[in-house]
């Protein structure tokens, strides 16, 4: 909103008006933004659920510390989406189709994880909104952002067709996502293809028709769009259930989210801007600039709401929090085409789920074979296995994240190893 006013006003010479044009300037706006609307609204928040006595249920797990955290509020993930929605609204351009299917993910699965909350904290049912409902929504709005991006003449990538020197003229020209919102003067042509990054390969870019290639070319044409769609689903299913496995310990996803929102910034910048993608060999993405100021609220929001959440943790995200979360690094990966490189970014989210996996499908099958089911873990999802083994949780945490940390780095040095 903000962005219209002062758009408007620029062309009154408004002192610092142009600053909005400027993609940096915005994503600064955000991020601070959203740390303080956390830190703000977020103790308030906090009590209001404390006095309607919103809080967590504690199974007896036999852990340690486990009965302390009992009544201790949840559904905070409230927080975290008005940090990220309220900077959204007011700094980035809300005609912009990215924008628009990152709001829409946003409200879509914090509404899901808020009836599932709800049902747990309200409605006194331990199991909270039935695992069909929370997949049918995943479905949905995979669907949803799936179309959109296979059909919409907003999403496009441009062809490879300048040399540096007519590049290095267009920075100085202010390309649209290089710096501003001004109006980017064309080199090659943008065209609407559903190709993604391949990381560790140089020139490589891998389509979703491909894989239905034994078909032919004319079934490639027709039947593409349900590849694309069922690799979305796929994708928001599995990072969303991810996220919402590893919230099990004191700032462990939030810090987690953090860490992955700020490397998904960094390669949203260098694919939407022309010198760094040109430079780095990758793709350039028209008007994805305004995904950075998105990221950079969602890296503000899940900063501030780590100040509460933190070992001992004053309020739980909750699957508002968590299941939004997910779904939000997974949408902006697909929209940044680095979808292949969730499993090293997101490698945190990824062990937990297959812990989780390891644990039944062994128990499962140790049971059959032999009569008793059997573990590979003390207890899963992973990180309360190392709890079971007597590792204070705050270490957890922290050990996590400098995981998180170099998982991140790795993901931003394929840009460069191939």
């Amino acid at each position: 909103m903000l962005y219209y006013l002062f758009n408007y006003l620029e062309q009154f010479d408004f002192p610092g008006a142009r600053m909005f044009q400027y993609i940096s300037f915005r994503s600064s706006l955000a991020i601070i933004t959203s740390v303080l609307i956390a830190l703000i609204i977020g103790k308030r928040i906090i009590q209001y659920l404390q006095r309607k006595q919103v809080g967590e249920t504690i199974r007896e797990l036999g852990l340690e510390g486990q009965m302390a955290k009992k009544g201790t509020p949840t559904m905070g993930g409230i927080i975290i989406l008005i940090s990220i929605l309220v900077p959204t609204l007011l700094f980035c351009d809300l005609l912009n189709v990215y924008v628009i299917l990152m709001i829409i993910t946003t409200v879509w699965l914090g509404f899901i994880g808020f009836m599932d909350d709800y049902i747990k904290v309200f409605k006194k049912d331990k199991k909270g909104l039935k695992g069909k409902f929370k997949i049918l929504g995943q479905i949905s709005l995979g669907i949803i952002v799936g179309l959109t991006f296979y059909f919409s003449p907003q999403v496009v990538v441009r062809e490879k067709a300048a040399t540096p020197t007519v590049l290095q003229q267009q920075l100085l020209a202010n390309d649209n996502n290089a710096e501003t919102s001004a109006k980017p003067v064309a080199i090659g042509r943008d065209i609407k293809i559903t190709s993604t990054t391949i990381p560790f390969f140089k020139n490589q870019e891998f389509h979703y028709k491909h894989i239905i290639g034994f078909l032919g070319n004319e079934a490639q044409k027709r039947w593409e769009w349900i590849v694309v769609v069922l690799v979305v689903i796929l994708i928001v299913t599995a990072v969303s259930n991810g996220a919402n496995i590893t919230d099990g310990l004191d700032g462990l996803a939030s810090g987690t989210s953090a860490i992955i929102g700020v490397t998904l910034g960094i390669l949203a910048y260098v694919s939407g801007n022309l010198i760094f993608a040109n430079y780095l060999n990758i793709m350039y993405i028209p008007n994805t600039g305004e995904l950075v100021i998105f990221i950079s609220a969602f890296i503000g929001a899940t900063v501030g709401f780590l100040w509460y959440n933190t070992y001992p943790a004053q309020v739980f995200m909750g699957d508002t929090g968590s299941l939004s979360l997910g779904g939000i690094i997974a949408v902006f990966a697909i929209l940044i085409r680095k979808e292949l490189l969730i499993p090293i970014l997101c490698g945190i989210f990824l062990v937990e789920n297959l812990s989780v996996i390891m644990q039944v499908s062994y128990f499962k099958y140790t049971r059959k074979r032999f009569g008793e089911g059997r573990r590979i873990f003390k207890m899963a999802p992973l990180h309360h296995h190392y709890q079971m083994k007597g590792y204070p949780e705050a270490k957890i945490v922290t050990r996590f994240w400098i995981i998180g940390i170099v998982l991140a780095i790795l993901t931003i040095v394929t840009l460069k190893t191939r």
